[in-house]
């Protein structure tokens, strides 16, 4: 008997997740498998905050949160989107949640109707499309090439706002190429809103500290877009805190409220400890957060000079984040043995297979005949994992 519902079927799986799952699958049966493939900082969470939740476990916070988060927690949050990024929003404009993920898909299920357009420049996250999907909404993609760094124009952005379109998703620094939009070019793309006011900006800045290119620029900021612009964030990838699950959504005060209502009956609030842990890495010194981007920058370095040393292998220089996303389109209809490479989905089952390193295939980003590799890991496993790349590689005809 099959009775699942018509919008589940609909959904993909996470093609990250699976992957992630395959390569600790093969772990499981001894095989030796570096994983590129999650996007997770591998550093421990620093002390301060181990500390503050440690704290908030003796003090007893144990107890429900406020369905938005602490209030605590949402000033913390509000004063640093003032003083990082010169916006400003209010306490009761900030919704805690389970992550970012939570929080965007909460966005989008409180805007979209079937029929609304979603605009989204790709490669784009495994999830935003599925979230609209979810919502009945209809994804108006915007392929971004490597040849323009990966990064939507104004020209194309104007083409793809119709009546029907409800939401524009923008990453940067994104999630899966590594791009980050400068200042000027937020400003052009919010040039192309101001005549479009039905048009809400979510803006996923989860990467913000992840940046090789200076300090983080904000689309929130330009007066065009003034008071349509929800901002989505969190403590996962700065502050190394995947697994505390804490993310936010800063918004128009009409949206948080829907949010909020939303989010009063699929989860209630977050996790009181994990609140209290998010706070003291908001208010407590930032230098792990710069040792970090540090580290990450140095990685990037790495993975890009090893993998331009393979033959058919195109790959940018990305400006965050900490993924690269490599062109492998000349591999495409090549074979070794009975396995034929017909997508970047084969080859990456191929790597994993032969050469037991974890990827995750273009495909999945919107953006056939790229692999996207995860560089969140130490240099042993880099140099390790390209080495053994290149030798499958080389083996295909």
């Amino acid at each position: 008997m099959n009775q699942i519902s018509d919008r589940i079927m609909a959904l993909q799986p996470s093609a990250t997740l699976a992957m992630s799952q395959k390569s600790s699958q093969l772990k499981a049966q001894g095989i030796d498998v570096i994983n590129l493939s999650v996007g997770e900082p591998d550093f421990p969470t620093p002390k301060h905050i181990k500390e503050a939740a440690k704290s908030a476990i003796d003090n007893n916070f144990s107890f429900y949160t406020p369905v938005g988060g602490y209030l605590s927690l949402r000033q913390a949050i509000s004063d640093k989107l003032q003083h990082e990024n010169g916006v400003h929003y209010a306490p009761e404009q900030i919704v805690v949640g389970n992550g970012a993920k939570h929080e965007l898909c909460n966005v989008v299920m409180s805007m979209i109707n079937p029929g609304d357009e979603v605009v989204i420049p790709t490669p784009a996250w495994v999830s935003y499309m599925q979230m609209v999907i979810l919502a009945g909404g209809t994804c108006v993609e915007v392929p971004c090439s490597m040849e323009q760094g990966f990064k939507m124009t104004p020209r194309q952005l104007e083409a793809a706002i119709t009546p029907k379109t409800k939401l524009l998703i923008l990453c940067s620094p994104s999630n899966p190429t590594g791009a980050v939009y400068s200042k000027g070019e937020l400003q052009a793309l919010a040039q192309v809103l101001g005549a479009h006011p039905q048009v809400l900006v979510l803006a996923d800045e989860i990467y913000e500290h992840i940046n090789y290119v200076g300090g983080h620029e904000s689309i929130a900021q330009f007066p065009q877009v003034a008071g349509r612009v929800a901002i989505v964030n969190g403590v996962s990838k700065a502050y190394a805190m995947t697994g505390w699950r804490i993310g936010y959504v800063a918004a128009p005060l009409w949206l948080a409220k829907a949010v909020t209502k939303l989010q009063g009956q699929y989860t209630s609030g977050a996790s009181s400890i994990a609140q209290k842990a998010a706070e003291a890495a908001y208010r407590g010194s930032q230098e792990c957060v710069e040792t970090m981007r540090a580290a990450f920058e140095r990685r990037r370095n790495l993975i890009v000079s090893l993998l331009r040393g393979i033959p058919g292998i195109e790959v940018n220089v990305p400006d965050g984040a900490f993924y690269v996303f490599p062109s492998v389109k000349a591999f495409l209809g090549k074979k070794c043995g009975d396995t034929v490479i017909n997508d970047a989905t084969d080859l990456a089952l191929y790597l994993l297979n032969e050469a037991h390193v974890a990827t995750v295939s273009g495909d999945a980003f919107a953006c056939p005949g790229h692999l996207r590799l995860s560089y969140a890991t130490d240099d042993k496993d880099i140099v390790g994992a390209v080495s053994r790349i290149a030798t499958a590689l080389s083996r295909l005809q």
